[in-house]
């Protein structure tokens, strides 16, 4: 996917494409590795030079339909996809996903905290539990409103990634 994003009054030329488990990004002429899994939609957690990094991207509401406000850290700052068709799906991210969902973890990590148990009542984007990967925590949330099914892990377990977690129905 080959995009131009205005960050400021700098146009950057990037071209992202994913070989096997890796993303390959050129920014600017210049290659670079990643490792990038979206951890809930609109959250994703990023490998890149030996760093992670957790990135919250949301569309800004009521600017042109490529504006994008981007959270990484403590840094935050405006971006505008300059073909805004290519970020049109995530417009709709507010949409819920339908049936029963199953939660897996985006990483190898160990659960620190559980938020939800089995039969709980959950809202889209609440937090499920806190999963450890290379000393970053990070919120796993549900995807769906509806009641936690299955809680399949316990505070201290170690999983794989894309072990299933829980499942909300």
């Amino acid at each position: 996917m080959k995009l131009e994003i205005r960050i400021g009054e700098r146009v950057r030329s990037v071209e992202i494409t994913r070989e096997g488990g890796r993303l390959v990004c050129v920014l600017d002429g210049q290659m670079l590795e990643a490792d990038a899994v979206e951890v809930t939609p609109g959250v994703y957690s990023v490998l890149l030079g030996g760093r992670a990094f957790e990135v919250r991207v949301d569309a800004e509401e009521g600017r042109s339909p490529g504006s994008l406000r981007v959270h990484t850290g403590a840094a935050e700052f405006a971006a505008e996809v300059l073909d805004p068709r290519v970020w049109r799906g995530r417009r709709g991210a507010g949409v819920e996903a339908e049936g029963a969902q199953q939660v897996t973890a985006p990483m190898p990590g160990k659960i620190v905290r559980v938020l939800a148990a089995a039969g709980d009542q959950v809202e889209a984007g609440q937090g499920l539990l806190v999963i450890e990967a290379m000393k970053m925590q990070n919120e796993i949330r549900a995807v769906k409103s509806g009641t936690v099914e299955k809680m399949l892990v316990r505070e201290g377990q170690a999983v794989n990634s894309g072990e299933i977690l829980a499942v909300v129905s």
